[in-house]
């Protein structure tokens, strides 16, 4: 609340009011999520002193009982589709959010049930844009994962569609993009004059870990993180020194004279590392596909005699289902899975016993609100303070339950 209600510390009072009214654009694939950071939005303003004049309750457009902006994307028979505002967001501070891979979401076409690509979601991001018709103050746009974000480079004569999109987001307008655990935040650099924000779940992570597991022995001992491959190697490299533990890597053999279904086949995971004999790990990604890869590694530190397994993924596609995973937990080889609700997750793998979900909704609260009254938002990028508090926290509740540490 502090941070919607009080001016920073020594500054103008100036510097403190928001850039403009703030709205909320959700699509269709983000509905659930805009809907819970709206909450905490409405929570927050309910809270403030009248009597402050930093509050602005008494600006017009700042009194609100919902930041969500009423529109639609409807669809034509035969496929095509537009965008409708209905109501004024003329001079709002507006902040579209979708999820692009919500295969959830469906429209019908020649009276077909078909399910939304991510190029449909990005085409509808781009149509309310084009219907706010240049009218709003400012327009920022909320990725929570990045259109294309696994074709950013180019290693052969193929096509560039993250940074494509990037710069068509710019070209209409959009001065800000924030998204979560970018495949390679390195594509920012296609636009250079605009703000982009790569936001990682660190501490949301953690923090459901220590709820829902509460004997961790989070020392050298008793617990290591693993890489899944050398692309997550930094994130791992970050919980490794955040919790004090040691760090393992796996690196992906794979047959470079084959190509199936656009890649190398993986011939073997390689261990690089210490014994994890009797410890508890922690398996940190970006994300969860198929989920063969994760499932590989966790059998191979098994076969390693590895305790518990942990595995983090921000975003959880399970694209072949869910039935491996449900195998591998009835044989003791995968104990939890996490991953964000930045995506979405089909009902039945909310109900697995094996998942639990972070919820990022406030985190994405609190960065609107930073940035509706442009504050800075480093503090919010680097959670390191909150993590030490978190992990003082939990062994201070561990030792009144009188969980042994040794």
């Amino acid at each position: 609340m502090t941070l919607i209600q009080q001016p920073p510390a020594g500054k103008d009072f100036v510097t403190s009011i928001p850039v403009a009214p703030l709205g909320i654009l959700a699509m269709e694939s983000s509905k659930e999520l805009a809907a819970k950071v709206n909450d905490y939005l409405l929570r927050w303003h309910d809270g403030m002193d009248p009597t402050d004049p930093n509050t602005l309750t008494t600006y017009p457009g700042y009194e609100r009982h919902t930041y969500l902006v009423d529109h639609d994307c409807p669809r034509f028979s035969n496929g095509e589709g537009k965008a409708v505002i209905k109501e004024s967001v003329r001079g709002y501070d507006l902040y579209i959010i979708s999820d692009v891979c919500n295969y959830g979401c469906t429209y019908k076409m020649y009276g077909m049930d078909v399910p939304m690509s991510p190029d449909d979601h990005f085409q509808d991001i781009k149509r309310v844009i084009s219907a706010v018709g240049g009218k709003a103050r400012r327009i920022n746009v909320f990725l929570p994962i990045l259109y294309e974000a696994r074709q950013h480079k180019r290693t052969s004569r193929e096509s560039m569609d993250c940074a494509l999109a990037l710069q068509e987001l710019q070209a209409m307008g959009v001065e800000n993009i924030i998204t979560f655990d970018a495949h390679d935040p390195r594509v920012q650099n296609a636009i250079p004059l605009i703000g982009f924000d790569n936001v990682l779940p660190t501490y949301q992570m953690l923090k459901a870990l220590l709820r829902n597991v509460k004997d961790l022995r989070l020392d050298r001992g008793h617990t290591m993180v693993i890489s899944p491959d050398e692309g997550a190697i930094d994130r791992n490299i970050y919980y490794s020194s955040v919790l004090g533990i040691d760090l393992g890597l796996f690196y992906k053999r794979r047959d470079y004279t084959k190509v199936v279904n656009g890649r190398n086949p993986i011939i073997a995971h390689e261990y690089l590392g210490d014994s994890v004999e009797g410890m508890d790990i922690i398996i940190a990604d970006d994300m969860i596909a198929s989920g063969d890869s994760m499932l590989d590694i966790a059998r191979e530190l098994k076969n390693r005699k590895a305790n518990r397994i942990f595995a983090f993924a921000t975003f959880g596609f399970f694209t072949e289902g869910l039935d491996n995973f449900q195998k591998a937990y009835e044989e003791g080889v995968i104990t939890k899975v996490f991953t964000t609700n930045l995506t979405y997750r089909r009902p039945e793998l909310r109900t697995a016993p094996w998942y639990c979900e972070v919820d990022m909704s406030k985190y994405i609260a609190y960065l609107m609100a930073s940035l509706n009254y442009d504050h800075s938002i480093s503090r919010l990028l680097n959670p390191l303070q909150k993590i030490q508090n978190l992990l003082k926290n939990y062994r201070e509740e561990q030792a009144a339950l009188g969980i042994s540490l040794v």
